[in-house]
């Protein structure tokens, strides 16, 4: 009996030195380094976006050739499938404008611009991390605190900007990417942080009223990149379509 107490507590010892390293080194850190949430807030297209001229061709190419082959039906049969859906009843379709005024006008705080492309929300004030407390451009942001997890925490900074979370829909609960922060040599005030970005998207709205900032913007992909030149290798790793 005394050799298993000893065995025993040997193993206990040999697993807290395997568990302490462990705990050293997973992402919430018990040092002073803080750690963002941040929203990358999107409205999926609402068109399909125009095909490229090439695929355009190549299906062009598949359609024909496919009609070589085609069964041939007796003109008989065409004659009475193609009279059928005529009558008083019948409407005629005619397909939206894919270029709206807000796009000829450039107004990026409109969701009705850009429909065939996704769209993301950022903001202009003050944030964590601002050089000398100055308002810039940056997602939807919070400080972890004492929230549950990382996607409450994100859940919120969305929260403090629209109000309510009723049109929107977070995917997943993990991150969909991360970055550390660190301060540059001139500017040794501002500490480094990790930020987190979690994905979440709009649902059943085309306005919302943005509040908790100085200025907001709905941009694309492309358009992003001008607001974060510092970040766009990243942000182009991180936002793939």
């Amino acid at each position: 009996m005394l050799l298993s107490v000893g065995r025993n507590s040997k193993m206990r010892r040999s697993l807290t030195s395997l568990v302490r390293p462990l705990t050293a080194t997973r992402g919430f850190s018990t040092n002073s380094e803080k750690i963002v949430a941040s929203v990358l807030f999107e409205r999926l297209p609402v068109v399909i976006p125009k095909i490229d001229p090439v695929v355009y061709a190549f299906q062009e190419f598949s359609f024909r050739w496919r009609q070589q082959y085609r069964r041939r039906y007796p003109d008989e049969f065409l004659d009475k499938s193609n009279s059928r859906g005529k009558g008083d009843y019948q409407m005629e379709y005619v397909p939206a404008p894919r270029i709206t005024e807000t796009d000829k006008t450039n107004d990026r705080k409109s969701l009705q611009r850009a429909l065939d492309r996704r769209l993301y929300l950022i903001l202009y004030g003050e944030t964590f991390g601002a050089p000398g407390g100055k308002p810039i451009w940056h997602f939807p942001e919070k400080v972890y605190e004492s929230e549950e997890s990382l996607r409450k925490c994100a859940e919120c900074a969305l929260q403090s900007v629209l109000g309510d979370l009723s049109h929107t829909y977070f995917v997943g609960n993990a991150p969909m990417g991360h970055m550390v922060i660190q301060p540059a040599e001139k500017m040794p005030d501002i500490p480094s942080y990790k930020q987190f970005f979690f994905k979440s998207q709009v649902i059943a709205s085309n306005k919302f009223t943005i509040g908790k900032c100085e200025d907001f913007v709905w941009v694309t992909k492309d358009e992003l990149m001008e607001y974060f030149p510092e970040r766009v290798e990243f942000l182009n790793k991180m936002i793939i379509s």
